[in-house]
């Protein structure tokens, strides 16, 4: 049994690959076996020590196995069963672990395990985007960030099945042609355009009514422009570097802007709410509204490289760790 361990935040090489025992689980905890681990670029957050942690610490948050052992309180689990999971305790990057129950769904028999690994992360971020923090009617325009990136991918399949108009952003011209393939209306090269005059023209001057960032600070201004009166501003993650502090009589006020900063911790307090969403995505993969394609598979000894292709752009769809 081997695991990812962190002693001390980093770049890529302070990923340290160990060999582990693992004691039986806990009462309310399965030992799984893991067949796939997802790949996300929320773990680079964690390992840089952007997001704190207290250390030594495990590193990945998404995977999907086989359960080996089942605790004594345990009783809405087998041996036996194909699961998934997509929240903390981090520790993913392991061929074996022990792991809390409450976070854990039973995967349908027509899903595939290495195709549910990199869907949890990127389709529950989806489902409470598209569900929960904004919730927009059919026909309305959005505007997505980094549009062929993982999530991208999730979220302009999703949005094309809920009938929405998706205005994606893109870094470079090979990007634009895999957002239209994923579900994009229009895509814009942020790298050659102004995006936010590119987006008032296809809104006739209007603006769209929410936009979905991941990206971080080096959009947010450009944002706020392509916002209409008393739209939304749903920041969820930091690609390109942290938020600035936010002048809100300047960016916020003249429009009535609202903004928000969710993340998954606030969406999926407890199993119900965590089943929602998995039963949701497993609708979306079973009905073939969302088509996933393994961009590429890595040995788990490969985890430091993983995260060099991560930080340097050079991974444009769902990427495995292969234990």
């Amino acid at each position: 049994m081997k695991s990812i361990k962190v002693t001390n935040t980093g770049g890529p090489e302070v990923l340290k690959l160990e060999d582990i025992n693992l004691e039986k689980p806990g009462a309310d905890e399965v030992q799984i076996e893991h067949v796939s681990i997802g790949l996300n670029f929320i773990d680079t957050y964690h390992r840089s020590g952007l997001y704190p942690l207290q250390l030594p610490t495990g590193i990945g948050m998404e995977a999907a196995g086989i359960i080996k052992e089942v605790g004594s309180n345990v009783s809405n689990f087998s041996v036996g069963d194909k699961i998934a999971y997509a929240a903390a305790p981090l520790g993913a990057y392991s061929t074996h672990r022990n792991y809390t129950s409450k976070n854990i769904v039973k995967v349908p028999n027509d899903i595939d395990l290495e195709q549910i690994s990199s869907a949890m992360t990127k389709g529950m971020t989806t489902f409470y985007l598209l569900h929960k923090t904004y919730v927009p009617k059919k026909d309305e325009t959005v505007l997505f960030h980094a549009a062929a990136g993982g999530v991208g991918q999730f979220f302009c399949q999703w949005a094309k099945s809920l009938g929405l108009k998706v205005i994606g952003t893109v870094g470079n011209d090979e990007k634009v042609k895999i957002a239209k393939q994923y579900g994009c209306d229009e895509v814009i090269n942020y790298s050659m355009d102004d995006f936010a005059k590119k987006v008032l023209e296809l809104t006739n001057g209007k603006g769209v009514s929410v936009v979905y960032d991941g990206v971080g600070k080096t959009t947010y201004d450009k944002s706020i422009e392509c916002l209409k009166l008393r739209g939304t501003m749903v920041s969820f993650g930091n690609a390109s570097g942290p938020l600035d502090p936010i002048n809100v009589s300047k960016s916020l006020q003249p429009k009535g802007i609202y903004f928000v900063r969710p993340a998954m911790n606030q969406y999926f307090t407890n199993s119900e709410e965590i089943q929602e969403a998995a039963n949701m995505l497993f609708k979306q993969i079973s009905s073939g509204n969302i088509k996933i394609e393994i961009f590429k598979k890595y040995k788990l000894e490969d985890a430091v490289q993983a995260h060099r292709d991560l930080e340097g752009r050079k991974i444009t769809g769902p990427a495995v760790i292969i234990p």
